[in-house]
């Protein structure tokens, strides 16, 4: 399984799943990454922390606890 953490500066992936429960899963969808949607991803801080991606047009800024919830292919 393949998370977003993995996924390296210029990729752009496909999000197969959302793990994580509650808040947290509602939180990520709420951010516009659900199923099926195209994430690339733009930077990642030296340190891993945080990921910053575009989704939907729009720039975000991902903890790495968060990237790892959602798996990709």
């Amino acid at each position: 399984m393949n998370t977003l953490k993995e996924a390296k500066i210029g990729d752009t992936v496909k999000v197969v799943k959302l793990h994580g429960e509650g808040p947290v899963k509602r939180r990520i969808m709420d951010m516009g990454i659900t199923k099926g949607v195209e994430v690339y991803v733009r930077k990642v801080a030296p340190l891993g922390d945080p990921v910053e991606v575009t989704v939907r047009g729009y720039e975000l800024s991902l903890r790495k606890a968060d990237a790892e919830m959602i798996e990709i292919e």
